[in-house]
């Protein structure tokens, strides 16, 4: 704000007869006319000054402190009269754009005509704003020549100029920008105090680089929703300006535009060259590892990997798709890139036909979102957009690297298997400093994970029996008991039912080099440790199956690699240490053997 510029030369527009425009000035002597409810105003737009009068229904302005002397203000209605031979502009509406100011510029100070009328002093105002203010009939306005066919005819019957996306502020009464929509995101429905709604945005980007984030609102969604297309470039004109929401907006500009009922977005016939497609500022993936989690940024890299696409359950019932993508790129590292939504069904299974065929494309994330929940990642949110073999130097620079040898590179990775609460060095644990370095005693629960071997499974707490109903999306789960000899009964759903569920409750002895210790697994773990489901197991151990007790010894002295989330939980007025397996696979030597391999390579990074 410090950099503040007034209207030059607004004051004389206005006297001349412009009043459509929306100026900035500054209150430079601010008084009441004596004892009315009536305020008197000296303003400037720093080359000159006039008299003013606030409308009473701006008082309350006066009153709170939101105009004192030295406010910036935005005149948006106005009438210039005539009194007693002197020009007063009488404000009907303004914004206060900053309360306080020191003075801008070298205004020359307007001394009235003491010759023709008395002088324009407190007690003179007095009785001069007894009369009625007639505003005086004004020149017709005639706009320079050069505003003449320039575009469409704007409220004064000149034409806002065209000016670059940079130079947009909210002082501007008048705008327009010409610019490519690059991005265009879906509608969004919302509730809120004042009922429900919706909003859509986009992002704009022009020939100077100037990018801009646009939003619009319920009727003004209707209007332009269906008209704009990503790649085509328009013509935007009046809108409101406001300062940009962050926690939203991932643009380099502190600005966004709301789009308004007067608002007009034209099609360029002429789709300007001049304007690029799209604009990136990729980062290398060594420096993803050190970047802020949340933040927002661009990398490119060659596909190493796709995993299939997963369903995954939201906290809000929802379902959705989540597919994981390996990139690598010339600066060491390699990342994990999780796709959401449509992605995953779309750019990701064009991924995964591309390296079924053997080609390992290139892939540009333009807004990635970076997560440090696993090591450090990125992930696709709704404004990312995934550009497959995109035709730019940076894709032939890594398609020249991979071919020349950067394909059997080692890459260690800066996603895998690196926990919460940790340093990303320390990927994995032993046992033993579960205890030794007191993990799990916090307020949050430390995940970790180990390379381990199941030494020894309860067979006496196996599983529990379970609530089928559905409610919603999920099953109830809640433990069952018996209701007579032949049907089930659930306290939480005040259900009966023949048949129940059966689901793991695993206490498991896993031990490695450093110690052993019992962790707990449930339904999903318990199906990865033992190969079948609970229902099924508990059918073998009813019939006297040996193949439960096969079962059983299969699972004993395997290696696993165990993601485990540890806690103090209290029993009774007892506190313990539990640990609970959230994910467990068997150990896979040649992914061992390249994880060892990524561990040395870091190392050699490291030094």
């Amino acid at each position: 704000m410090a950099g503040i510029k007034l209207s030059s030369n607004a004051i004389k527009a206005i006297i001349s007869g412009d009043l459509n425009a929306k100026p900035l000035v500054q209150v430079m002597e601010m008084r009441q006319i004596g004892r009315q409810e009536r305020f008197r105003l000296l303003i400037s737009d720093s080359i000159m000054t006039e008299q003013a009068m606030l409308a009473t229904q701006l008082n309350e302005r006066v009153k709170s402190g939101s105009i004192r002397n030295g406010s910036v203000i935005q005149l948006l209605e106005y009438i210039c009269s005539s009194v007693q031979n002197r020009k007063i502009i009488v404000i009907l509406n303004m914004e206060t754009i900053m309360p306080e100011c020191e003075i801008i510029g070298k205004p020359i100070m307007q001394v009235p005509d003491t010759s023709v009328g008395p002088k324009l002093l407190p007690g003179n105002y007095n009785k001069l704003i007894s009369q009625n203010f007639r505003p005086v009939v004004q020149p017709s306005y005639q706009p320079p020549p050069s505003y003449k066919n320039q575009g469409a005819i704007m409220k004064n019957d000149a034409p806002a100029r065209i000016i670059p996306i940079s130079a947009l502020n909210p002082y501007q009464g008048r705008w327009s920008i010409k610019a490519r929509v690059t991005a265009k995101g879906d509608i969004r429905r919302y509730n809120n105090a004042k009922g429900d709604g919706k909003v859509f945005s986009f992002d704009l980007l022009d020939s100077d680089a100037g990018e801009i984030r646009v939003t619009c609102f319920n009727n003004v969604v209707d209007r332009f929703y269906h008209t704009l297309e990503v790649g085509r470039v328009y013509v935007i004109s009046k809108g409101s300006i406001k300062p940009a929401q962050k926690n939203f907006n991932h643009l380099k500009n502190e600005w966004e535009v709301f789009l308004e009922a007067t608002s007009s977005v034209d099609l360029c016939p002429d789709q300007d060259a001049s304007i690029p497609h799209q604009q990136f500022a990729f980062r290398p993936i060594s420096e993803i590892e050190t970047a802020e989690n949340n933040s927002i940024l661009d990398v490119i890299g060659i596909v190493t990997g796709v995993n299939p696409s997963v369903p995954i359950l939201r906290k809000n019932g929802m379902e959705t798709q989540r597919r994981n993508i390996n990139l690598k790129d010339q600066s060491g590292p390699s990342v994990e890139l999780t796709l959401w939504g449509d992605f995953c069904n779309r750019e990701g299974q064009k991924l995964h036909e591309l390296i079924e065929s053997g080609s390992n494309p290139v892939l540009a994330v333009k807004a990635g979102k970076v997560n440090d929940f696993s090591g450090k990642s990125v992930g696709t949110i709704s404004s990312t957009q995934l550009f497959i073999n995109l035709d730019c130097p940076e894709t032939n620079n890594l398609i020249h690297w991979f071919e020349q040898g950067g394909k059997d590179t080692v890459a260690y990775s800066i996603s895998r298997e690196a926990m919460p609460g940790g340093s990303r060095n320390e990927i994995r644990k032993a046992l033993s400093q579960i205890k030794d370095e007191g993990l799990g005693r916090s307020d949050k629960p430390d995940w970790i994970t180990v390379k381990a071997t199941v030494t020894f499974v309860k067979t006496d707490t196996l599983y529990y029996t379970a609530c089928p109903v559905m409610i919603g999306d999920r099953q109830c789960n809640k433990k069952v008991t018996r209701s007579g000899n032949s049907t089930w009964q659930c306290d939480r759903c005040n259900q009966e039912f023949e048949e129940c569920d059966y689901r793991y409750l695993l206490q498991v002895q896993v031990s490695d080099h450093s110690g052993l210790t019992w962790v707990t697994a449930f339904q999903e773990t318990g199906e990865d440790l033992l190969g079948c489901s609970a229902k099924e197991l508990n059918l073998l151990k009813e019939e006297d199956d040996p193949r439960f007790s096969e079962i059983i010894k299969t699972c004993l002295f395997k290696e696993f690699v165990l993601r485990l989330k540890v806690k103090e939980e209290t029993y009774g007025e007892e506190q313990r240490v539990k640990i609970t397996v959230v994910k467990a696979k068997r150990v896979n030597y040649a992914a061992e053997s390249r994880y060892l391999l990524d561990l040395i390579s870091k190392c050699r990074y490291i030094k």
